[in-house]
């Protein structure tokens, strides 16, 4: 008995030992399974846990009163239990996460009009990997909606007062024509009549470039609002394609005029409206065969790409504009 009570001697220090660290896990694991409780209680979000067989494994206090939850329903078929939620898909979310292994969100709604966000995702076992279950998660999102319709609401009101505004903008600016071409009919008169007054002369021709430039304004206001307004999907334009068309429909105009047109297409294919690039582009080239006044006349037309943006140019060799007519509208 004394040989073997000495044999038993090393053998309880090693259970004394072994139970000490049983006793440090088991603390470890209640220190980890109360903070798992208190963030599972304390979380803002309503969560359910349902097994393989679609009971009931846990709840999280948010979820009482989106489903009518009791203690005593641990381990009850979810299809039993009677809920507070337009949730009429439920179960086969559940069936379908399990079987595929992907997430299913959806739109629900409680009987007392609240909106929520509720995720199905297959409750993962980290052993084997393996899918053991669900987890549905019920996040409120009733202000978020609201405040989407409210955002809604305000950016139709934005659309119709922006219509109404290109409306008046198109109406003003044609109105506004019929005077001005009464204005230059009888400045033209008076540009007839030799004036021999410097000061006067001088006037004239102020009004004469006023009224050009009132001419110009009218009509870049009226094109801005409806090239806003009939801005059309935008689609893949080739570049060269319209400027041959429009060198065909002003062929006669470049070659009275002896003008020299060159391109340099760095960037042929732009997605914009195809007409309105046309008109952009005729604009320009027409103003600038108007006003050109050098020999030879030439006219530089070139698109590249600088800091991922594409830059059109149409430059010519005249005079240009003086820096102080020079103004922009942003």
């Amino acid at each position: 008995m004394q040989s073997t009570n000495e044999e038993m001697q090393p053998v309880n220090e090693e259970l004394y030992s072994v139970n000490t660290d049983y006793q440090l896990k088991n603390k470890e694991l209640l220190a980890l399974n109360d903070d798992l409780n208190n963030y599972f209680w304390s979380s803002l979000h309503g969560q359910l846990f349902v097994d393989n067989n679609l009971l009931l494994m846990k709840f999280s206090p948010v979820t009482v009163k989106l489903i009518n939850l009791l203690p005593g329903d641990i381990g009850r078929p979810l299809s039993n239990i009677p809920t507070n939620i337009k949730f009429e898909t439920i179960i086969s979310d559940i069936k379908h996460v399990k079987a595929t292994g992907t997430t299913v969100i959806k739109e629900v709604e409680s009987i007392e009009g609240l909106c929520y966000q509720a995720t199905t995702m297959p409750y993962i076992q980290s052993a084997d990997n393996k899918r053991n279950g669900a987890i549905i998660t019920f996040n409120d999102i009733t202000q978020l909606k609201k405040t989407q319709m409210e955002l809604d609401v305000k950016n139709k009101s934005l659309l119709r007062i922006n219509d109404d505004l290109n409306n008046f903008v198109r109406t003003a600016s044609h109105d506004l024509l019929a005077p001005l071409a009464n204005i230059e009919m009888s400045i033209s008169l008076m540009n007839e009549i030799k004036v021999a007054d410097p000061e006067l002369k001088k006037s004239v021709n102020i009004i004469n470039a006023s009224v050009k430039k009132f001419r110009s304004l009218i009509t870049d206001i009226y094109m801005i609002s409806k090239i806003e307004s009939d801005m059309m999907t935008p689609e893949t334009v080739d570049v060269d394609d319209i400027l041959q068309n429009i060198m065909w429909s002003m062929q006669d105009i470049i070659k009275s005029s002896g003008i020299i047109i060159k391109k340099d297409i760095q960037v042929k294919a732009i997605l914009f409206s195809k007409k309105n690039l046309r008109s952009i582009l005729y604009n320009l080239i027409c103003n600038s065969i108007k006003f050109i006044r050098e020999t030879p006349a030439i006219i530089e037309i070139c698109t590249k790409l600088q800091n991922n943006k594409i830059i059109i140019c149409v430059q010519d060799n005249g005079t240009g504009i003086a820096e102080k007519d020079i103004f922009f509208i942003w």
